[in-house]
């Protein structure tokens, strides 16, 4: 039986207010690369085959970046049938299934729109949660193709990715061009790449907090049991310890997509958790 989904309109204001912010951050980052002699032609060809590639196929970048694979129906008929349940009562048409072979317990969602969506979930949550927990955290996932809110986070990310790119090919691309010469532009340079690198991923950081209280809303209204999901998540959390610090470490790169953030004992990352702690 379908339930009833109210929008949230706290989510859409905090999307529209960070893609605003977020555009303003990326105008400023063009035009100092323009005025420090990056050419405007090559930064428009990279921008564009960046903006292409993350809308087109960031669904495919995801699932190759955690090695997550498409699964069908034959191969995980009770993963798939718990998905095509919660797909009928939340109105969603069916997404890919995908699992990725890891100890770490967790779960994302990733696509440009509700019929480009993957939904993947790891063979730690697999083998730790109960039924009713992991129909509570895939009811989860859902809740994050149903607010849209996937392709926002791509495209959020491309800023800071881009900022990324620079710093590293700047050398081999002149940037900054005979400006270095004068004293400390170099090194104004660097520090500009670095100043839009950390405020696009605090904006990211920030948006991702909301979304996950936004999809934890949306889990219970699917599956009508909040204390499901609240029992995953603690379950989640506590399982973190127990991982190695190199599984950890190796999926802390999604944590953006994550339902619980893969976060090493000695990562910063701690300080950007997106659920309290168990």
């Amino acid at each position: 039986m379908k339930r009833k989904w109210e929008r949230d309109f706290g989510l859409q204001g905090r999307m529209l207010f960070t893609m605003f912010l977020l555009a303003v951050v990326y105008l400023f980052f063009l035009a100092f690369l323009s005025y420090y002699g990056a050419p405007p032609i090559f930064m428009i060809l990279f921008v564009g085959l960046f903006i292409g590639i993350q809308y087109f196929y960031s669904d495919k970048m995801v699932l190759w970046t955690t090695g997550a694979q498409v699964v069908s129906e034959a191969e995980e008929p009770q993963l798939h049938g718990i998905i095509t349940r919660l797909c009928a009562i939340a109105d969603l048409p069916k997404p890919q299934v995908a699992i990725v072979r890891t100890e770490v317990p967790n779960a994302f969602a990733t696509g440009r729109s509700p019929d480009k969506a993957v939904v993947a979930v790891t063979t730690g949550i697999l083998n730790k949660l109960s039924p009713a927990e992991l129909e509570a955290v895939l009811a989860h996932e859902l809740s994050h193709v149903k607010n849209r809110d996937m392709a926002v986070m791509t495209i959020a990310s491309f800023i800071s990715t881009v900022a990324v790119y620079f710093v590293r090919y700047s050398l081999y691309f002149n940037i900054g061009g005979d400006k270095r010469r004068e004293g400390g532009s170099f090194v104004l340079v660097w520090l500009v790449f670095i100043a839009v690198w950390i405020i696009s991923f605090l904006l990211i950081r920030a948006l991702s907090r909301y979304r996950e209280y936004s999809a934890d809303r949306g889990s219970a209204i699917i599956t009508g049991q909040p204390s499901d999901l609240a029992s995953a998540l603690m379950k989640i959390s506590g399982l973190m310890d127990k991982v190695p610090d190199e599984d950890l470490r190796q999926m802390e790169g999604m944590n953006s997509f994550f339902i619980i953030p893969a976060i090493s004992g000695s990562s910063i990352m701690n300080l950007f958790s997106t659920h309290p702690s168990a």
